[in-house]
């Protein structure tokens, strides 16, 4: 038996009184048929619900991984193996009797191209039982592009991709191809301003960013100058590293250096924040950044680190500008200077 887990006292007295009162509503009690082979009549979920209520015992079709099920059969006694899509998942002896298996579905169970079978061994025979073992929730790490028109090929990255749907708004957008890891589809019309969903058949998944919202995404979005103060690097297609997409922007900067954009005026009236994810190459502690918006109006200075970040910078913090054309850096670590990278710079919707 294989991947033991351990069991929290109230999750096991839990268990306990469901294998309890399910084997005390069974219309087979004794153990007359634990010399015979096995028989899986249901997989019911088994524990507490989050709101602290046990799950009622109603058998489903389809069980998720790191939650707990009963096997209701009969025959069961004399189980030796277990296996979820050929996985052999452990289960404790004593949560076993003639009716029922009390078992955690493993969190590794395979679920993409798998036979969707549930399988008991016992010392008289095998079974093998309909059941899908689901996926885990999608996560969205990113698409790309995020300016794209309709009809554009998008790219989202993430995981748990089986079977997706992919939603923009409410509109229901054609995949292209999927992996588990990567899908690729086309743009609705009437895209922008709307989010990114992934959905399988556990749960979705949204992107933190609408269609159009970027300022930097492979590239400078509407771009009307850039510069380092210096005229050190500045470079807008760096693509050694980058947080998504192709490319990244990667800053040269001195001690104390700045650099400046400029963009073509945007309404920014429907955005919240300013988001942009952000690596220091320096890993000094005292790596930090200043943003500066309005024209030195408002400055905001935030610590960076050799992992690529989130910043979110609320617009209540920057006087709630409701037209941007310009952004300025200054490298702020006070130790000779820094080359910093960014990617994914946009705004957050209200």
């Amino acid at each position: 038996m294989k991947n033991i887990k351990i069991v929290t006292l109230t999750a096991c007295i839990a268990l306990m009184l469901s294998l309890m009162l399910f084997s005390s509503c069974s219309d087979d009690t004794n153990t007359t048929d634990s010399a015979g082979p096995p028989v899986v009549e249901s997989v019911m979920p088994s524990g507490y619900a989050k709101d602290g209520t046990v799950l009622p015992l109603t058998p489903v079709t389809k069980g998720d991984p790191k939650s707990y099920y009963i096997i209701h059969g009969k025959g069961l006694l004399t189980t030796q193996k277990v296996y979820f899509n050929d996985f052999d998942t452990y289960f404790r002896p004593t949560l076993v009797t003639d009716t029922d298996i009390v078992i955690l579905i493993d969190e590794n169970t395979p679920y993409a191209n798998a036979s969707n079978k549930l399988k008991v061994v016992t010392d008289f025979g095998t079974v093998l039982y309909d059941f899908v073992t689901a996926p885990p929730p999608p996560t969205f790490n990113w698409f790309n592009s995020i300016n794209a028109a309709e009809g554009d090929v998008v790219t989202v990255d993430g995981k748990y991709f089986l079977n997706p749907v992919v939603t923009v708004g409410t509109q229901q957008a054609t995949v292209v191809s999927s992996t588990l890891t990567e899908i690729k589809f086309k743009m609705p019309a009437n895209s922008a301003d709307k989010l990114v969903t992934v959905s399988n058949i556990t749960g979705t998944a949204t992107s933190a960013l609408a269609v159009g919202a970027a300022l930097y995404d492979d590239a400078i979005q509407g771009d009307a100058g850039h510069w380092t103060w210096s005229g050190n690097e500045f470079n807008t297609n760096y693509t050694v590293d980058k947080a998504q997409g192709n490319a990244s922007l990667k800053i040269v900067f001195g001690g104390w250096d700045g650099a400046d954009l400029k963009f073509n005026s945007r309404d920014v009236s429907k955005y919240k924040a300013f988001r942009v994810k952000i690596k220091s190459v320096s890993a000094n502690p005292d790596a930090k950044l200043t943003f500066v918006f309005g024209g030195w109006a408002y400055t905001v200075q935030k610590s960076i680190n050799t992992s690529w970040t989130t910043i979110e910078i609320p617009f209540s913090a920057i006087g709630n500008p409701t037209t941007f054309d310009q952004l300025t850096f200054q490298e702020s670590g006070n130790f000779g200077g820094n080359t910093i990278l960014m990617d994914e710079m946009g705004f957050v919707l209200k």
